[in-house]
């Protein structure tokens, strides 16, 4: 039997413990990563940070992922007045060196609580290899998976907590685990943020006490188990299982409920995917979730580029502006990091006879708003046209390393891979500091 069918079969007989035992398929809360991961051996660090070293303030980050590639001319650095811009309005924000298109006309109103980065490059001009390395500051290679930056922000706490501290919202939210982290570091995900976290509630025809005796049972067989036959696999294996198990007890598990907010408040998000992931987003992290992620697919305009940024922009526009507004009125935007990112740009030319943009990973843009970055501030710029940077560019590497400083992570820290090559969470580039008040 191969190794991938080997740990299938596991996953497979724990879940099915669970269900009989428990009543519930607790296992299933964290899929994913665990086969992708089991196989990974135990990690060692070397800490190599400097002492005093400054680290950002966020306690969290909420990072948005449009996937296709945004266009950064029909977003946040338009080019009025030249053939690249086509037909679209360009607006003025509160801030005279920030324009948007109008596409979005409400974070026009925001923009000065924004920092805009305007010169990201990639290396990577594909889609799926563009959001492997966006997510991870690597270039995939068949050899090892490397670790989100959500899983990096779980890793690295400084103590283990019941709620979960790295989730993942939307069609994407199994596509990259743990890496070579635990699978406990994996994402936590919610395919539809309208639908919450299922399978969490043990059925009312099971009575607690006999619950806490199963769960008891089972918890004595896996002891026993991995004292006679444990290896790196099974103790995975029971580790997601407590995580599981402890989160089905807490009390916070009303975050994830979206019937429990008003229905004014859903409705000013959006009732859409996005708008209803950022609610969610918003949810968790106020109870202390360390890194959320929210993916919007549908942003590849090869083909009618205005008419689907029109329908695409306008849905971030207003789940945007309204997660700004409520993460400025309760007094946590400074300390939540909200990330719009992307795995490339579009062609500031058009394509005429599709009336499209293709794949631009020389310049394009990205957004940090709060989490103690400057606001209203622009780094970097490209030309009139939008094809040439004017100032210097940041690789995907810095700009997850920016993120990581402002959460606070240790960016010199040295994990080493199973095969004992050391790796840090930024590939050992170092934050763009300037974006930081």
């Amino acid at each position: 039997m191969n190794t991938k069918s080997q740990s299938l079969t596991r996953r497979q007989l724990v879940q099915s413990c669970a269900q009989s035992m428990l009543g519930v398929s607790a296992i299933s809360l964290l899929p994913g990563g665990v086969a992708n991961s089991m196989d990974q051996s135990s990690i060692t660090q070397t800490v190599n940070r400097q002492d005093g070293q400054k680290t950002g303030r966020a306690k969290s980050v909420i990072y948005i992922f449009l996937t296709g590639g945004l266009s950064q001319v029909d977003s946040f650095d338009p080019k009025p007045g030249h053939e690249n811009q086509g037909p679209v309005e360009v607006l003025k924000t509160k801030d005279p060196q920030i324009q948007v298109t109008e596409f979005f006309p409400e974070m026009s109103k925001l923009m000065h609580k924004a920092c805009v980065m305007r010169t990201l490059s990639s290396t990577q001009g594909a889609h799926d290899e563009g959001r492997y390395f966006m997510r991870t500051s690597y270039a995939p290679i068949e050899t090892i998976r490397h670790p989100g930056m959500g899983a990096w922000a779980s890793h690295f706490m400084d103590e283990k907590k019941i709620f979960p501290q790295n989730v993942r919202i939307g069609e994407e939210s199994a596509a990259l685990g743990s890496g070579f982290l635990k699978p406990v570091h994996t994402p936590l995900p919610i395919i539809n943020p309208e639908d919450g976290l299922k399978n969490i509630k043990s059925p009312s025809s099971l009575d607690s006490a006999l619950a806490n005796k199963r769960i008891e049972r089972l918890r004595k067989m896996n002891q026993s188990f991995l004292k006679s036959k444990g290896n790196r696999r099974s103790k995975a294996h029971v580790e997601l299982f407590d995580e599981a198990i402890k989160l089905m007890n807490s009390k916070d598990l009303g975050a994830f409920d979206l019937t429990q907010v008003k229905s004014e408040t859903r409705e000013r998000y959006g009732r859409n995917p996005l708008g209803q992931g950022l609610l969610l987003a918003n949810r968790l992290t106020a109870k202390g979730t360390r890194f959320v992620e929210v993916n919007d697919p549908g942003w590849d305009t090869h083909t009618h580029n205005f008419s689907r940024m029109n329908k695409k922009g306008i849905v971030l526009d207003q789940a945007l502006a309204a997660l700004v507004q409520d993460l400025d009125a309760s007094g946590r935007l400074g300390e939540t990091l909200v990330v719009v990112a992307t795995e490339f740009g579009r062609t500031p030319r058009i394509v005429d006879e599709r009336a499209g943009r293709d794949h631009f990973p020389k310049a394009f843009t990205c957004l940090l708003i709060g989490g103690g970055t400057k606001a209203g501030y622009v780094f970097g710029g490209t030309d009139k046209s939008g094809m040439e940077t004017t100032t210097r560019s940041v690789t995907v590497p810095e700009f997850n390393a920016t993120i990581a400083y402002g959460l606070g992570l240790p960016l010199e820290t040295k994990v080493e891979s199973p095969s004992k090559r050391p790796f840090t969470i930024a590939n050992k580039q170092k934050p763009v500091i300037e974006v930081f008040a």
